[in-house]
């Protein structure tokens, strides 16, 4: 009979990210051999430990044991659709659940996983650019953001990750995550990450991203049907005859009454002449309409400005909070493997863990009661 299924490696990894994301994978399947005389060191799925052992499903009078090269196999064996379905499976409880059914705003933002083992091997160059081959060959060097306490470049991977906020509370979930080299751009992945979405189930109508995402010319719009609202990009320019302050724009240098808007064509926005017959001296021979192509500053397809826009930028905020809980709480800050494959593996097991412990509704903060101090009788 066959002793393990790929349920109980998988309620293994669930284990380890939940309760032990800081220790490596060596010793959380250690030997009891090794631990004799000190049963406070055992390992952590050993004999000693038996709420552990009946989560993973392993018996509990036999020494059955599952070793670390046993772990890497099954993470390896594992394909990306069914690391997407394993996903799919932890949203269906949620949907299920009612808890994403409270009207949640999507959000498209990235985080660095850097890999601290790496050596560079080799530096190349080919047709004029510098190609630098690391020890994973997958990873590679990008910039990260600005921090106080780190290096402004990063060698490893950039996760983007797919989330839903809820407007009203504030509260964010990550959905899924898309893995890549540091040095691609984030643009790169926002269609991608989107029919992702989309093709698993999920209702997306509008998200929110920072400058790094862009839909410069609507094709975005085209490809997906979501509205994406971001920042206005600092490096693209206002167009002619545009109010830096007010956004109102005008015919051009010579009419001093701000156009009205219409809507939207295909490649851009439509404004029309706001003036009323006898105020304008060229009312007659003006044409009236005035198109602006879509750009990646304040005209993009949803016009910067807006109380709607203003109110989903500030959610957006919300969706980095995801980030913590999955470096820190889950422990991907640390991600203890290698390749590219097995790190999309050790992402999708985190996304998990943290699901499951919205869907089971623990390590959520308590409110502490305030309790008024007694005075002493000397008081």
């Amino acid at each position: 009979m066959r002793g393990l299924y790929p349920s109980n490696f998988l309620r293994s990894e669930l284990l380890k990210t939940v309760k032990h994301p800081e220790i490596s994978y060596r010793k959380f399947c250690g030997d009891d051999n090794d631990y004799k005389g000190h049963k406070e060191n055992s390992p952590y799925i050993g004999m000693d430990n038996k709420q552990n052992r009946a989560f993973i499903g392993l018996s509990l009078q036999r020494k059955q044991m599952i070793s670390h090269v046993q772990m890497c196999q099954f993470r390896a064996g594992l394909t990306f659709t069914q690391l997407v379905n394993l996903t799919v499976y932890i949203l269906y409880h949620l949907k299920e659940r009612g808890i994403l059914d409270d009207g949640f705003v999507h959000c498209v933002d990235s985080s660095e996983l850097p890999i601290d083992r790496q050596q560079l091997l080799a530096k190349l160059t080919i047709k004029g650019k510098k190609i630098r081959i690391y020890d994973d060959i997958d990873c590679d060097c990008g910039k990260r953001r600005k921090k106080r306490d780190k290096s402004v470049y990063v060698v490893g991977y950039r996760m983007h990750t797919l989330t839903a906020i809820n407007p009203k509370t504030g509260h964010s979930i990550p959905l899924i995550s898309l893995l890549a080299p540091a040095n691609h751009h984030d643009s790169l992945f926002l269609a991608p990450l989107v029919r992702l979405g989309k093709a698993i189930g999920l209702d997306l109508k509008l998200i929110t991203a920072d400058e790094a995402y862009h839909d410069k010319d609507g094709s975005f719009f085209k490809e997906s049907g979501v509205h994406l609202v971001k920042p206005p990009s600092s490096k693209v320019s206002l167009p002619a005859n545009v109010d830096a302050g007010t956004l109102q724009v005008k015919f051009d240098n010579l009419c001093d009454i701000p156009m009205k808007y219409i809507g939207i064509e295909e490649q851009g926005h439509e404004f029309k002449c706001d003036a009323k017959s006898g105020q304008c001296h060229r009312f007659e021979l003006c044409p009236k309409f005035r198109h602006i192509a879509f750009d990646n500053g304040c005209f993009q397809r949803i016009l910067y400005g807006s109380e709607a826009v203003s109110k989903a930028l500030d959610i957006r905020k919300n969706g980095e909070r995801p980030f913590n809980l999955l470096k820190k709480r889950e422990g991907l800050d640390q991600v203890r493997v290698r390749s590219q494959h097995a790190i999309v593996a050790r992402t999708t097991f985190t996304t998990m863990a943290t699901l499951l412990l919205e869907l089971a509704g623990t390590r959520r903060t308590k409110k502490k009661k305030q309790t008024q101090m007694k005075l002493s009788l000397a008081a």
